[in-house]
């Protein structure tokens, strides 16, 4: 009777989050066996405020991210693998 919780911050799509669902009970089903009708999926939706790596938040990074960016107004390489990692 697996419980899979996850946390990830805000901003996926109703179908990104579906898809999300669906192979995490693939996963729980092809590696320990689980039952489908016993396995509880919970994402947990984090506000960018509220998630922070190395004291700084996902809104703060994205916004010096904003502020860095390029003139043509497209983010660096590193921006876009930071934004990659939420």
């Amino acid at each position: 009777m697996p419980l899979i919780e996850v946390s990830i911050a805000r901003g996926r799509s109703p179908e990104q989050l579906r898809s999300l669902i669906s192979a995490l009970h693939r996963a729980a089903e092809e590696t320990v066996g689980a039952v489908p009708e016993n396995t509880t999926v919970i994402i947990r939706e984090i506000e960018h405020e509220h998630w922070s790596r190395g004291d700084q938040t996902i809104a703060e990074r994205n916004a010096a991210a904003a502020t860095n960016a390029t003139p043509t107004g497209q983010a660096t390489a590193d921006d876009a693998a930071d934004q990659r990692s939420q």
